[in-house]
């Protein structure tokens, strides 16, 4: 897999038109109204926990999951761009399973563990965020006719059905993980922990969820659903084999 970002840059400057977490802001429907709900000032305990005490077996595990984050969090949005490139479309399907999946193992670890609560009080200000753009839109190209799903509100709380979106959740994880790097690279590690795990929970976890479905489904009809011919043809073949 290319590391080359193939027009998109996990440290882009964005264009304008963003809300405070670099994505597009418009009437594109739910994703976008939950991640503008979100303020970018964010009030936290007054415990902390300091990373950098390499005495804490504790702060050395957080560390080590941050890092960890990190290369999950590089590693998709590799993928990903490299999907979005049209380079290979006809591994797209399986290379964006896959993505999704271990991005989603990465963040079953940061919902497994307590909360972290960073050092600082409120948030600091990362800089703009990349522009996700280019990225969405190769992939609502590529996935042209399939881009939409069924989808559901919260299977806990309502059955609501609502109209999903694949590339928007591609790139919606994208944006959360991408932010959380920029932290990660100014050496603000617990911040970029901190915010892996409440975005996980709160947001990102709940879109890759949902993406995973929705491709786990897609390779499944690909290799499952053909023609009974087909079938009836490959079995006689395979019964009078000499």
């Amino acid at each position: 897999m290319s590391d080359e970002n193939n027009g998109f840059d996990p440290l882009q400057r964005p264009t304008t038109g963003r809300d405070a977490f670099g994505r597009p802001t418009g009437p594109r429907g739910r994703h976008e109204a939950l991640a503008g709900s979100i303020p970018q000032a964010r009030t936290r305990g007054s415990a902390s926990i300091d990373l950098t005490d390499e005495r804490a077996d504790e702060a050395r595990e957080l560390h080590h999951l941050a890092d960890e984050t990190a290369t999950d969090a590089q590693t998709y949005l590799n993928a990903l761009t490299e999907v979005a490139a049209g380079s290979s479309p006809d591994t797209a399907i399986p290379v964006l399973l896959l993505a999704v999946s271990q991005i989603l193992l990465g963040g079953a670890r940061l919902g497994a563990i307590t909360d972290v609560v960073p050092s600082e009080r409120f948030e600091p200000d990362a800089g703009p965020d990349p522009d996700i753009d280019p990225l969405r839109t190769g992939l609502a190209n590529l996935l042209e006719g399939l881009d939409e799903y069924a989808d559901i509100v919260d299977p806990l709380t309502s059955g609501e059905l609502i109209r999903g979106i694949l590339s928007d959740d591609l790139a919606d994880v994208a944006a959360d993980l991408a932010h959380g790097l920029r932290h990660y690279r100014d050496g603000r590690v617990d911040e970029a922990l901190w915010w892996w795990q409440f975005s996980y929970l709160s947001t990102w976890g709940v879109r890759a969820t949902s993406a995973l479905r929705v491709l786990q489904s897609m390779l499944g009809h690909l290799r499952l659903d053909v023609e009974e011919d087909t079938v009836a043809d490959a079995e006689f073949e395979a019964l009078n084999v000499d």
